[in-house]
């Protein structure tokens, strides 16, 4: 009896891979399904959107801003340059010169002026657009982030009301600082009444304005306190000087102080700063000093102070040399003290 000796068995042949397959929503997007097919990997084409598609729209909002930032301050600086060595566009314009009939010489605005209220303005303006486009391209960055913008909006509203009412007079000396740039008011280098205090001012700001008063004393005022505004150094000024001449006649007061009037008009040092010739008006007020006569003139701003200075001496020099006020220091009575009994008086009235 033969036995059977088994077959050997064979080479076992390996099992085919399985290919991977993206799921079916990856397999209806078209970017995953575009990835899948480059690298062949299911989990990167799956995970495309958050590895490389809000990445992509994130990077892409911030270069916008940055775009769009660049963009608004070089305008903005443009309309600063072209404000400081060309034409005032309206809105840089102050108030007064938008109004045709109030463009004369002495009214005119220095170009250094300009330029400064001009840098402020495109300061305020830089900054403004710096804060509103990036709190923009902040809000979308959130958005792409998948972050509820909603209840974050909302606590920004109550925090914004909170602040306003809190900061009221932050937000009132801000409003009133960026109309007095605007309206041109004043600036540094003016001589200005503001009420309170009275100075040339050294700082102008958004929020404080900087006074250096008469006796040195620096002033910081809000400008949302500023009720009014003297400005004492725009366009012209005049000069106002009232002379008192006594009881003497005032033909002869008026014609001496007409010449040393005529004298100050020639003077080579201040002709430039004289915009009308000195007129002696006449009799102003009567007084129990006598008459007073009143002479004016119209002078720059810068110039109103040295014309007033010489004016008013060589008036006192004029009425001084030609007698008049000798007449008037006589007519003058001056009270004296009663004389005592042990300075030789009887004791009993006062002085004979």
């Amino acid at each position: 009896m033969v036995l059977a000796q088994p077959t050997p068995p064979g080479p076992v042949s390996p099992a085919p891979e399985e290919t991977p397959e993206p799921s079916a929503t990856c397999a209806g997007d078209l970017l995953c399904n575009q990835l899948f097919e480059w690298t062949g990997l299911p989990w990167f084409a799956e995970g495309s959107y958050y590895i490389l598609v809000k990445p992509l729209r994130i990077v892409l909002i911030v270069v916008v801003a940055v775009i769009i930032r660049y963009l608004l301050h070089r305008g903005i600086n443009q309309l600063v340059r072209r404000t400081s060595t060309t034409e005032v566009p309206t809105i840089l314009r102050p108030l007064r010169e938008r109004i045709p009939t109030a463009a004369s010489d002495p009214t005119a605005v220095f170009p250094e002026r300009r330029r400064q209220r001009a840098e402020a303005i495109g300061s305020v303006l830089r900054s403004t657009v710096t804060a509103v486009v990036f709190s923009i391209a902040a809000l979308l960055v959130l958005s792409e982030l998948s972050f509820n913008l909603a209840p974050l909006l909302a606590s920004a509203g109550i925090v914004g009301v909170a602040l306003g009412f809190g900061a009221q007079s932050l937000v009132k000396d801000l409003i009133a600082g960026l109309f007095m740039l605007l309206e041109d008011q004043y600036g540094v280098g003016d001589t200005v009444d503001l009420g309170d205090a009275t100075g040339v001012v050294e700082a102008v700001g958004l929020r404080i304005t900087t006074i250096r008063d008469g006796r040195g004393v620096l002033w910081y005022i809000r400008n949302g306190e500023i009720i009014r505004v003297g400005n004492k150094s725009q366009g012209w000024a005049m000069v106002i000087v009232d002379m008192p001449i006594g009881f003497g006649g005032t033909e002869k007061a008026t014609e001496i102080m007409r010449v040393a009037a005529a004298a100050v008009a020639a003077d080579p040092d201040l002709v430039e700063h004289i915009v009308e010739p000195p007129e002696v008006l006449g009799v102003e007020t009567v007084t129990v000093d006598g008459t007073v006569i009143r002479t004016i003139a119209k002078t720059t701003a810068e110039g109103q102070f040295a014309v007033g200075r010489e004016l008013r001496r060589r008036l006192a020099e004029a009425l001084e040399n030609s007698g008049i006020t000798a007449r008037l220091a006589a007519s003058r009575m001056y009270a004296q003290p009663a004389a005592t009994a042990d300075e030789g008086g009887t004791g009993q009235g006062g002085a004979t």
